[in-house]
């Protein structure tokens, strides 16, 4: 079977993923489950099928790039159906590919059932926005959603630096300028010191990976642009030890003293499977700037930040637990997947047990 055909088939069956490898039959992600192609009758791939199917979806200079290094991300687009995000590595001493669907229309923050202040939010004149998670958890879709927002709601000259390109922007109110890395700049970390020189108001880096871009995402923030980025944590508290932690003990009150002035909210965010209709649904813990979340960086208390999130609900931030009880409260998911995902089981429960 053409590996275009194996991804028709995952396009039709809403599949999230697609995994390619020797010795099984494709394997799709539908709903967070794993369900072989052919309810498990179908044919084990062969090694040289996998590589055919390798060599359909790439260029020479990928295949020369994979030769060197046996990884390689890329992006691959099905023509009207769908864009790939695309990973190659070896196994077993054969090709492995793992496909991630990325639609060709953008869903909005309304669709993918975000916390509304992540609108708000991109329309800040500068500061730090992190989106956190683990992986498959949709940090990429949630950015591309803001960044949409943005587009329609205000002009602004964006900048993005992506590893690959996931969504493609069209211009709408903004000027929006999408660099791969690989093939438009050798890293983040150059890309956002070229973007400090293009006259730009937004920074969007894929993900913040090492300590350069770290520092790089910091500074540009500190001068006057707004930058949104990922990182793979679980929380706010846990993203701002992670960042710090990165950095030499020498650097960190210097980095912590500039999250404390640049960070403007960090959106930790799970995906749960829905019962109400098929697909699945984004908790968000939303963690924003104040005086005390300020205060408790620069003090470096952050174990106490899930207690000023608790209690600040008033001015737009939630907890985890909190996001699990509203969409219990829409019975958009069931009580065991919320129990599973909370931080705190004991805190969902009781806020279920008030209403």
């Amino acid at each position: 079977m053409q590996i275009d055909e194996l991804l028709r088939i995952a396009v039709q069956k809403r599949a999230s993923d697609l995994h390619v490898r020797a010795g099984a039959p494709p394997i799709l992600r539908i709903h967070g489950d794993l369900i072989p192609i052919g309810d498990g009758h179908a044919t084990a791939l062969s090694p040289e099928e996998t590589t055919q199917a390798f060599k359909d979806v790439t260029r020479e200079g990928h295949r020369q790039d994979f030769a060197a290094t046996r990884e390689l991300d890329f992006h691959y687009e099905v023509p009207n159906l769908a864009h790939f995000r695309v990973n190659a590595s070896v196994q077993r001493g054969s090709i492995s590919l793992a496909f991630r669907r990325i639609g060709l229309e953008i869903p909005s923050i309304e669709e993918l059932n975000l916390p509304s202040i992540c609108g708000s939010l991109t329309l800040k004149p500068r500061g730090l926005i992190l989106v956190t998670g683990p992986t498959g958890s949709g940090k990429s879709t949630t950015l591309a959603a803001m960044i949409q927002h943005l587009n329609q709601h205000d002009a602004r000259v964006v900048v993005t630096i992506e590893d690959p390109i996931e969504y493609l922007h069209e211009d709408r109110r903004c000027v929006i300028m999408q660099r791969e890395v690989g093939r438009d700049t050798e890293s983040f970390a150059r890309a956002l010191r070229s973007a400090l020189r293009q006259d730009v108001d937004v920074i969007l880096v894929g993900e913040m990976r090492d300590p350069e871009t770290m520092a790089a995402c910091l500074t540009a923030a500190e001068t006057g642009h707004l930058v949104m980025s990922t990182l793979h944590t679980s929380s706010a508290s846990m993203t701002i030890d992670r960042v710090i932690d990165v950095f030499p003990p020498h650097q960190q009150d210097q980095i912590r003293m500039q999250l404390s002035l640049t960070l403007e909210a960090v959106l930790s965010q799970i995906l749960l499977p829905r019962i109400d209709v098929e697909g699945r649904v984004p908790a968000v813990e939303v963690m924003l700037s104040s005086t005390a979340v300020r205060n408790l960086i620069r003090e470096g208390k952050t174990h106490q930040m899930p207690n000023v999130i608790q209690t600040s609900s008033g001015a737009g931030m939630q907890s985890l637990e909190q996001s699990l009880n509203g969409l219990l409260q829409r019975n958009m998911i069931t009580m065991e997947g919320a129990l599973a995902t909370a931080n705190d089981p004991e805190a969902l429960k009781a806020l279920v047990t008030r209403g």
